[in-house]
């Protein structure tokens, strides 16, 4: 036993010794009357352990039904003995170890006795009988959830210093999962302790049919829940498989033919910064983002002789060049959601004027993320030194972009980004891997690719 585990050990029996000492100490002949009531919810204690539901390693028991009722019904003894019996009956029956015996125990003794003193305090020596209806309903209420409360912090608590989970992570998990069930539990016993001012013994009989009802709902909850989890886990999975394999297919490239994708990691950076300047959405600025640095996974199809040649080529490969805006947006349309993706790869060499290919699109009919992939690839492939071709400066290739706007790029688009240019906010370094690197932003992506999406009107 570690050092950790017997301080927790010592508490836990500190604990039970207490809740006993005081449930004895302020035992009274009327904790234990009627008998019949005692029973009952002694029975319906033990009986509901056999429907409990565990969540993340928590046990959650509709024992705690019966066990509230106790503490509104009976008083601390009364409560504190159904707490502790119910917990011993279930650790043998369920052949618990040694400490989770005594976890269980020391907590289902402790609460009850604290839980009963509660209710003492709130109803101020009133009987159900005396109290008003209602006003006794709610204290019941409020009882069952501070209770609850503190039958879960007790019982997280010492599962997070054993295995050193997260408290936050365990009331995401845990606590607000099934709280709302326990709250309309909560007011079901309510309603049980309010039948039994004017039913006396007989309400409990209601009790059975509330535990079956909350364990049923509760059961269901957590069910849900972990579909749910299950279901985002394998969106994940699915998410990290179909954005890693498009990665796989930019790193192949880069490893064939580093300054293409370079190049396009470039032209994604001064996109997404033109796309924000133009004001479109977040949602939008990411598709030109994708889209610009897959905007020449189509080049694939490119043998080496077109893809490094430094020389004019023929009409027949020049008519090979042309086919990879649509044999990439062929490629990344094979992914679920990332159709708009592929819309702005397959227009990306569309002129303004119309006389681009593949499709001779005109004007605005052309994507906006096209225009803009446009203009950032022809910047880039003017200026960076990571090409086959002599670079020019800045001043010249803008000089040379105002010239083709109207015809082969959109003017306004070419005003935005010579206005990025000039404010010196963005840049891109060809030869660092670390910026090709954080453009792919593998984890980014799959993050985005995972998140759900809302279905068109």
């Amino acid at each position: 036993m570690t050092r950790r585990n017997g301080f927790i050990l010592v508490a836990q029996i500190a604990v039970l010794c207490t809740a006993i000492g005081v449930a004895v100490a302020t035992s009274t002949a009327a904790d234990w009357y009627p008998i019949e009531l005692v029973l009952l919810l002694f029975i319906l204690a033990v009986g509901s352990d056999m429907l409990t539901v565990e969540v993340r390693g928590i046990r959650v028991s509709g024992a705690f039904l019966a066990i509230v009722l106790a503490m509104a019904l009976l008083g601390p003894a009364a409560a504190c003995a159904i707490g502790f019996v119910s917990a011993l009956i279930d650790a043998v029956m369920s052949r618990r170890t040694r400490q989770q015996a005594i976890d269980n125990i020391a907590t289902w003794s402790f609460f009850p006795t604290a839980g009963a003193l509660l209710a003492d305090t709130m109803l101020s020596d009133a009987t159900p009988s005396a109290a008003e209806a209602l006003s006794f309903a709610g204290v019941v209420l409020a009882v069952f959830m501070a209770t609850n409360l503190l039958n879960f912090l007790m019982v997280a608590g010492v599962q997070a210093l054993r295995s050193g989970l997260s408290m936050i992570e365990l009331t995401r998990t845990v606590y607000l999962t099934v709280l709302p069930t326990e709250f309309a539990c909560g007011l079901l016993t309510a309603g049980v302790a309010f039948s039994y001012g004017h039913l006396g013994v007989g309400a409990v009989g209601l009790a059975a049919v509330v535990l079956f009802v909350f364990q049923y709902l509760l059961r269901a909850g957590v069910q849900a829940f972990e579909r749910g989890e299950e279901l985002s886990e394998r969106t994940h999975q699915l998410a990290a498989l179909q954005v890693g394999l498009l990665n796989t297919v930019l790193q192949t490239l880069s490893m064939r033919d580093a300054m293409t994708a370079r190049h396009s990691a470039a032209v994604a950076r001064y996109a997404r910064e033109v796309a924000r300047m133009l004001d479109v959405t977040d949602r939008e600025q990411d598709l030109i983002h994708t889209a610009a640095l897959m905007h020449d996974i189509g080049k694939f199809i490119f043998p080496d002789s077109i893809l490094f040649a430094d020389r004019k080529l023929t009409d027949d490969e020049w008519e090979i060049v042309k086919l990879h805006p649509e044999q990439g947006a062929k490629l990344v349309q094979r992914i679920e959601g990332y159709g708009p993706v592929a819309e702005i790869i397959h227009s990306h060499h569309e002129r303004f004027d119309g006389r681009g290919y593949p499709s001779s699109r005109v004007g605005e009919d052309i994507p906006l993320g096209s225009r803009i992939i446009a203009v950032a690839d022809t910047y880039d492939v003017m200026t960076s030194r990571d090409s086959y071709r002599r670079p020019v400066s800045s001043e010249a290739a803008i000089v040379e972009l105002r010239r083709v706007a109207g015809s082969q790029l959109d003017p306004v688009v070419v005003e935005v980004f010579v206005e990025m240019i000039a404010s010196g906010r963005v840049a891109f370094h060809h030869a660092d891997a670390e910026d090709f690197e954080r453009e792919l932003g593998f984890d980014r992506r799959v993050e985005d690719y995972a998140r759900p999406r809302v279905a068109a009107a």
